[in-house]
């Protein structure tokens, strides 16, 4: 994973094409870069990242601040002893645990952990 000015980005391989292919991850805008190195990627993703938020700019608004991956919540106690006991099940931590639980109820099940 990358990150650049609060901006994280997945990365991965496209072998067909022989390049390292990055997205923005932590945004709804959609951020996308390439390069055949990781220099290259590197450059390509601050250079994406600083165009999306020029681009923001000169059009009168402000870019999409990233999401930080950090949500607190209140909960009922007793919920969260049940949550807590399924998580201890599974050997898994807490925040795990609900991270993957969040991510079936929301359709997103293929995003690497932060």
């Amino acid at each position: 994973m990358m990150e650049y000015k609060g901006y994280k980005a997945q990365i991965d391989f496209d072998n067909d094409a022989g390049v390292f292919v990055g997205e923005v991850i932590n945004t709804h805008d959609g951020i996308s870069f390439s390069g055949r190195s990781v220099d290259e990627l590197r450059e390509s993703f601050r250079r994406a990242v600083d165009d999306y938020l020029d681009l923001s700019c000169d059009m009168g608004g402000e870019g999409e601040q990233p999401y930080s991956g950090r949500l607190a919540i209140r909960i009922n106690p007793i919920l969260h002893r049940a949550i807590a006991d399924c998580a201890a099940r599974e050997g898994k931590s807490l925040s795990a645990w609900i991270a993957e639980c969040l991510g079936r109820a929301a359709g997103v099940t293929k995003v690497k952990a932060g």
